[in-house]
């Protein structure tokens, strides 16, 4: 089967950890990006926030719940919906990358091409560019504030 896909890219003027910091506590989320509310159902087996933990996360009437397949902290983060959206085989992966000046964000998604899966890559083909911009700018804010 076909799948589709979603990126965002973004460079922050901050560091790894900066960004890092806002990318892998759930409860961040809706301060930074498009989300209302967000947080964890349960924790992982290395911590609340590690492999394992199921984290949700709510936008308007819409309620997501995703598990984290894989981490290497600070740079990498990989999980997967498993409700709240009509997708199957769902697996997002967000990238930091140190630079010069700060942090390279990627932020990817794919999943199987289905009718549920084309109408969620419509919305998601919006809501990843929507979502970078809130990160990068977040961790601006947070490098700007002296956070480490």
């Amino acid at each position: 089967m076909s799948r589709l896909h979603v990126e965002a890219d973004g460079t922050a003027d901050a560091s790894v950890e900066n960004v890092w910091a806002l990318v892998a506590d759930a409860n961040t989320y809706a301060a930074w990006g498009p989300w209302d509310e967000g947080g964890y159902e349960s924790a992982g087996t290395d911590g609340a926030q590690g492999v394992g933990a199921v984290r949700w996360f709510r936008t308007g009437r819409t309620r997501t719940v995703e598990k984290i397949l894989e981490m290497e902290e600070p740079r990498r983060l990989v999980y997967t919906v498993m409700k709240g959206v009509p997708v199957r085989n769902y697996r997002a992966e967000v990238t930091l990358t140190a630079t010069a000046s700060g942090t390279q964000v990627t932020w990817t998604a794919t999943w199987d091409k289905t009718l549920g899966g084309r109408l969620v890559h419509r919305a998601l083909a919006k809501f990843y560019p929507e979502m970078m911009v809130g990160l990068v700018s977040a961790a601006e804010r947070r490098q700007a504030q002296g956070a480490r």
